[in-house]
């Protein structure tokens, strides 16, 4: 039996990302024969720094990408070559990188190149559209391809893996965004972002929304709104509470609809604490984002997807999550639905969350320490 560390490099550069890794690189953190060494490419600066802060996480390496106009090309070129580097100087025995953003999936390629092994952080999620979401779809189906130990949130995503004939190396232990949520959410809570200690948050009912991403920009992105709008109207005692991407393409087109309308209210992007209390404090959320559909069914919050599809079906198997699309009719449809009928409404918020028991991270750390055993002294 080996008695010898397991170098284990955690690769992420988003803040969805760092949400979701800040648990397993604190479980590392804490894990015997386990030296966990933090890579962050910054493909997201300031945002993602406000994660690590919360954390207390502080990157080994630091590729420092972020440029103004910067594209799916640059990222994937800044992270390849600069992971290189920090791949022969840490040499570490495993990489692990999340999801489906380009920093995992060109993390995962620099790591293959090195022939080091590859963990998966989220693996198994398909939408079965290449296009949608885009990249995201092929980032996480590429990286499951390069990986050697895949971390599937749900027995569905070891479906999916198992329908491309990745069956070995596939361990299901929940999401850890769950592990996350445990470790923040509190019943007596002030908020640090000034804009929500102004909101009247314990009087009628909220709506959290998000919209931001790519495929939902422009038309849609203005279905949307228009269609929250039209709730909003049509239930006096509901507000939105609404952080605004600052992505400029988002913030023209949430601006142009929803700008000075009455109770619904635009505020800046907030830290994942805020963020976190906010949903345990709102009625329902309406997002596009992926982590917003594992986070609030664990809070008991019902889900709108806006979105025409989801690679995480789970939520609305279990009766979480409406998926409404992007027209206004459907937007509004959805939302009113779970504000004027009390027993959906129930019906909805008490169904079991599919996405594990806040102990994923746990998991990772003793399937990595069994892979430990398997690597030659």
């Amino acid at each position: 039996m080996t008695t010898r560390e397991l170098v284990v490099m955690s690769v992420f550069g988003t803040r969805p990302e760092a949400i979701k890794m800040a648990p397993l690189v604190k479980a590392l953190e804490a894990a015997e024969h386990i030296r966990s060494v933090v890579c962050v490419t910054a493909q997201h600066r300031q945002i993602l720094d406000s994660v690590l802060q919360q954390f207390d996480i502080i990157p080994d390496y630091d590729l420092n990408l972020m440029r103004a106009g910067q594209t799916l090309t640059s990222i994937t070129n800044g992270v390849l070559s600069g992971m290189e580097q920090v791949l022969v100087q840490a040499k570490p025995d495993i990489v692990l990188v999340h999801g489906d953003t380009t920093t995992s999936f060109a993390a995962a390629l620099a790591a293959f190149y090195q022939q080091i092994a590859v963990g998966h952080v989220e693996a198994g999620l398909r939408s079965h559209d290449r296009y949608s979401p885009f990249p995201e779809e092929m980032n996480r189906t590429l990286t499951g391809r390069l990986a050697t130990l895949h971390f599937a949130p749900t027995e569905q995503s070891r479906r999916n893996l198992a329908c491309e004939g990745v069956t070995a190396g596939v361990y299901v232990v929940g999401n850890t965004v769950i592990d996350a949520l445990h470790q923040m959410v509190l019943d007596e809570y002030t908020f640090r972002d000034e804009a929500l200690r102004q909101l009247p948050l314990a009087q009628g009912r909220w709506v959290l929304m998000t919209a931001h991403r790519r495929e939902n920009l422009g038309q849609p992105l203005r279905q949307i709104c228009q269609g929250v709008r039209r709730m909003v109207a049509a239930f006096p005692d509901v507000q939105v509470v609404y952080p605004v991407h600052p992505n400029p393409a988002v913030r023209a087109t949430v601006n142009e609809v929803l700008g000075n309308t009455e109770r619904i209210h635009l505020i800046e992007p907030i830290e994942v604490e805020d963020m976190h209390n906010l949903i345990k404090r709102c009625t329902l959320v309406m997002t596009d984002s992926g982590g917003l559909q594992e986070e609030a069914p664990a809070l008991g919050k019902p889900v709108v997807v806006l979105r025409t599809e989801t690679e995480r079906p789970e939520v609305v198997e279990s009766g979480m999550a409406i998926l409404a699309g992007v027209e206004e009719e459907s937007v509004f449809q959805a939302g009113s639905s779970l504000l004027g009928d009390a027993a959906l409404y129930h019906r909805m918020s008490h169904a079991i969350n599919p996405y594990g028991d806040g102990h994923a991270a746990e998991r990772i750390v003793k399937i990595l320490q069994q892979f430990r055993e398997t690597l030659a002294d």
